[in-house]
C-alpha cells in the first residue's frame, strides 16, 4: 500500500510502498477512501523539516534541554546518534480519514466489516485504529465530508471547555479551517459569532456561512470593534483557532472578553501574558487538548478502557460522533471548506505549494484497488552470502535500530526480513540497512525454510508466544529480555524448548561486556572461592504510564530490566539461585515498585545483592558491580571502567565509551548458529534467572525469602 511520510531532516514528502498492517486485538483495520490535509498542522511539521538546524533548535526548545540531559549522561557521541537516528525515521502525515473497515480485532463488537468510519487515520491506503478513535459515518454524510470529521472534533473541544449558553457573544480569533468549524458549531448552538481575520477570502466564506466577520487590524482597533458590536460590554467567550507567534493576541482577547470572561486557545499563538489584563476583569484562560477527554491517555486510546458516559459525557470519540450528527442536520457544513479534491499519486500538488496556497480544506482521494492481503514488500534484490545462517528480525522499535541493525551490518550478518506492526518502520529500515523483504506479519519470516533463526525484539508481552511459535517452525530463536513476562508462559515455552531443535537464547548482554568478562577471568574458581556481588542501578525514574510499567504489556521492571542483573551475577558466580528475598521502598511497595533491593542465594554458596533504584540522580553513574571474592575485589564503574585489588596486572582498565557486551552477544550467537547451534546462555541459566524474577516479585508480597525451582 502507499503512504505519505515526512523527511525530518529535509521537508519533503513522499509516497512510500509499505506492507498492509495487520489488524490489532482491539482495533479496526480501515481502507482509505478520503483523507483531509490539515494545511495549519501539517505546514507546520513541513515548515519545521524545511527549516536550517538553527531555526529546529529556535522551535523545540524542549528537545534541546532533552538532548543537553543526555550529553550529561551519555557523552557526546550516543547522545549525537540518538539525534540523527531520530531525524532518520520519517514522519507519517494526516489525521483526518475517512474509510471503509476491512477487518476488526478481537475485543471490538461495536464495527463490522463493511461499515464506513471517520478515525484520526494517516494518509495511508489502509489504517489500523484503535477502536475509541474510530466512528461509524451516517447514511447521508459523504466521504468528503466525513474526512473532516476529526478536525471538526478539535474546534468542537474547544467549545465545551468555553461552556457557552445560548445568546452569548464569542469571538473566533483566526478563521482557517478550525476557526471556520468552530464558528458554524458556535452558531448551531446558539450564539452570537464574531469571526475575525486577515485574510479577506476567507472573510468572505464566513459571511456565506453566517458568520458575522470582521477584519484584523493592528493596535487596538480590533477590541474597540469587538467592544462597539457589544454596545461596551465584551465578549462572552473568546476562543483562538490561530497560529502565530505574536504574544499580543492573548492581550487582544483579554481586552475584548467582558468582566469574568473565558478565553480558550485551540491554536497555537505567543504565550506572555500579563497579569493586569486578566486580574482586574477575573477572566479565564485555558488551553483546549486536541479531540477531548481520552486524547494520549493510552488506558483509553490503545486498551480501549471507554469513560463512563454518566462521568465523562463527551469523549473524544463521542465528540467524532457529534461532530458526524451536525453534518447530518445540516448545522455543519463543510462541502464550502473543500479548494480542492486530489487524486493520492498528485499528493504533491498540495504540498509542494504548502507555503503559498490560500486553500481552507485540501482532500486526497483514494484509489481502492489496495490488496488489503498484501503483508509483504520487496525493498532491495540481494544475495545471500554461502553457508552464513539466514535471519528473519521480529521487531523494529528503537533499541532494534539503535543497537541491533548496527550490530548485524557491521557482523555482515545475512538478514531478510524486518517484521514491524505499522509496516512504516520495518519499511524505512529495511532500505537504510539493505533487507530484502518488509512484512507486517512474523509469519511469513516463520513459514520460510531459507530462514534459520529470528531475532525477536517486540514488546515484552509479545516475546512468549512469539518465542514459542518459532521454536515449534524449527527455528533458532534470539529475543531480547525478558523471555516471558508471566510463570505461566514461561513453563509453555520450556515444554517447547524441550520437544523442538531450535536453539534459544536470551539477551542478557552484560554477561559478555569485556571488563565482566575479564573480571570472571582475573577472579578464579568460584567453586573453592564463593562470591559477593553487589549491583546497584541507578535506573532513573519514568512514568507510570510507560509500557514497560503496565503488568500486561511491560510485566514492569524487575521483569523487564532487573533480569539482566540476576544473570549478570549468575555469570559471574557460574552457579544458580536457590532463593530470593526481595523488599521494597515505602511502607507498602506493590508487586510492580520500581525501588527494591533484592537478595539472591547461589547454589554454591555465593550471594548477590540488586539494589534497583529509580528514585536517584541521573548525574551519579547509573551501573555500579562490586564484587569480593577470595581476598579480591572488582569494581566496574558503568561498564567504562574497572578496578581491580588483591591481582597483579593492570589495576584500571577503562574505555572511552559504554561497551555492554551487546556486538559480542550478536558475533557468538551468530558464530554458534554457523558451527554448533548452541545457545549462547545455557538454557536452564535462561530459566533459572527468568524463575528468579517471578519468585522475586512473591517475596515482595509476602516479605518471606521464596526457594527458585
Amino acid at each position: 500500500m502507499k503512504q505519505i511520510l515526512q523527511d525530518l531532516r529535509s521537508g519533503a514528502t513522499r509516497l512510500e510502498e509499505v506492507p498492509v498492517p495487520i489488524v490489532q486485538p482491539g482495533h479496526v483495520l480501515i481502507k482509505t477512501r478520503r483523507s483531509l490535509v490539515s494545511l495549519g498542522t501539517e505546514r507546520m511539521l513541513v515548515q519545521f523539516g524545511n527549516a536550517n538546524w538553527l531555526q529546529k533548535v529556535q522551535q523545540q526548545p524542549e528537545k534541546v534541554k532533552q538532548v543537553l540531559d543526555k550529553l550529561k549522561t551519555d557523552g557526546i557521541q550516543p547522545t549525537v546518534e540518538a539525534v540523527f537516528r531520530k531525524l532518520d525515521q520519517p514522519l507519517p502525515l494526516g489525521y483526518c480519514n475517512a474509510g471503509e473497515v476491512v477487518a476488526v480485532g478481537t475485543g471490538v463488537t461495536e464495527f463490522s466489516i463493511g461499515d464506513r468510519v471517520a478515525s484520526n487515520g494517516h494518509h495511508a491506503e489502509v489504517v489500523c485504529i484503535p477502536q475509541n478513535l474510530v466512528a461509524k459515518i451516517p447514511d447521508s454524510v459523504s466521504d468528503d465530508e466525513a474526512s473532516f470529521t476529526v478536525v471538526g472534533a478539535i474546534a468542537l473541544q474547544g467549545i465545551r471547555l468555553v461552556e457557552p449558553t445560548f445568546g452569548e457573544t464569542v469571538v473566533v480569533l483566526g478563521l482557517g479551517l478550525i476557526g471556520l468549524l468552530t464558528a458554524q458549531l458556535l452558531l448551531a448552538n446558539g450564539c452570537r459569532v464574531i469571526g475575525v481575520d486577515l485574510d479577506p477570502d476567507k472573510l468572505e466564506l464566513a459571511r456565506e456561512l453566517g458568520i458575522e466577520a470582521i477584519p484584523a487590524s493592528g493596535g487596538g482597533g480590533i477590541v474597540q470593534t469587538v467592544i462597539d458590536l457589544t454596545a461596551g460590554v465584551g465578549a462572552d467567550a473568546v476562543l483562538i483557532t490561530a497560529s502565530s507567534k505574536r504574544h499580543d493576541i492573548i492581550a487582544q482577547s483579554a481586552k475584548m472578553s467582558r468582566k469574568r470572561g473565558r478565553i480558550v486557545l485551540v491554536g497555537v499563538v505567543g504565550l506572555h501574558i500579563d497579569r493586569s489584563d486578566f486580574y482586574e476583569k477575573e477572566l479565564s484562560f485555558q488551553v483546549s487538548c486536541s479531540y477531548g477527554p481520552g486524547r494520549y491517555d493510552p488506558e483509553y486510546e490503545l486498551a480501549g478502557h471507554d469513560y463512563p458516559l454518566p462521568f465523562v459525557r463527551w469523549t473524544e470519540k463521542r465528540n467524532f460522533a457529534a461532530v458526524l450528527q451536525a453534518m447530518e442536520r445540516g448545522s455543519l457544513r463543510v462541502k464550502p471548506l473543500i479548494s480542492e479534491t486530489i487524486p493520492l499519486e498528485d499528493y504533491d500538488r498540495i504540498y509542494q505549494n504548502m507555503d503559498t496556497t490560500r486553500s481552507i480544506g485540501s482532500v486526497l482521494e483514494y484509489p481502492g484497488t489496495v490488496r488489503v492481503e498484501r503483508r509483504q514488500v520487496r525493498i532491495t534484490e540481494k544475495e545471500f552470502h554461502a553457508g552464513k545462517p539466514v535471519i528473519g528480525l521480529i521487531g523494529a522499535g528503537d533499541f532494534t535500530v539503535a543497537k541491533v541493525l548496527p550490530i548485524l551490518q557491521k557482523l555482515d550478518a545475512n538478514i531478510k526480513y524486518i517484521a514491524s506492526s505499522r509496516g512504516m518502520g520495518g519499511t524505512i529500515n529495511a532500505r537504510k540497512f539493505g533487507i530484502p523483504f518488509s512484512t507486517t506479519d512474523y509469519r511469513e519470516i516463520l513459514a520460510d525454510a531459507e530462514v534459520n533463526a529470528v531475532i525477536i525484539t517486540t514488546r515484552h508481552h509479545q516475546h512468549a508466544g512469539q518465542v514459542t511459535e518459532a521454536l515449534r517452525a524449527g527455528k533458532h530463536v534470539f529475543v531480547e529480555k525478558p523471555l516471558a513476562i508471566t510463570a505461566v508462559e514461561l513453563e509453555e515455552i520450556a515444554a517447547a524448548y524441550g520437544q523442538n531443535s531450535g536453539s534459544l537464547s536470551v539477551g542478557f548482554n552484560r554477561r559478555f561486556a569485556p571488563l565482566v568478562r575479564q573480571a570472571r577471568a582475573r577472579l578464579g574458581d568460584t567453586a573453592t572461592q564463593p562470591m559477593q556481588v553487589l549491583i546497584t542501578m541507578n535506573a532513573g525514574a519514568i512514568p507510570a504510564e510507560h509500557w514497560t510499567q503496565d503488568p500486561a504489556i511491560g510485566g514492569g521492571r524487575v521483569i523487564g530490566e532487573a533480569c539482566h542483573l540476576i544473570d549478570l551475577i549468575t555469570y559471574l558466580t557460574d552457579s544458580q539461585v536457590e532463593r530470593v528475598a526481595m523488599n521494597g521502598l515505602g511502607q507498602a511497595p506493590d508487586r510492580y515498585s520500581d525501588n527494591v533491593s533484592m537478595l539472591l542465594k547461589y547454589r554454591n554458596g555465593s550471594n548477590g545483592v540488586i539494589n534497583y533504584f529509580a528514585n536517584g540522580h541521573r548525574s551519579y553513574a547509573k551501573e555500579r558491580i562490586e564484587i569480593f571474592s577470595g581476598g579480591k575485589v572488582v569494581i566496574i564503574d558503568n561498564f567504562r571502567k574497572a578496578a581491580f585489588y588483591g591481582m597483579k596486572g593492570d589495576r584500571q582498565p577503562w574505555f572511552s565509551k559504554q561497551d555492554k557486551g551487546h556486538y559480542d552477544q550478536f558475533r557468538i550467537f551468530l558464530e554458534n548458529l554457523k558451527d554448533t547451534g548452541e545457545p549462547t546462555i545455557p538454557f536452564d541459566q535462561i530459566l533459572n534467572t527468568s524463575r528468579t524474577t517471578f519468585a522475586a516479585l512473591d517475596s515482595l508480597q509476602t516479605g518471606q525469602w521464596i526457594d527458585v525451582p
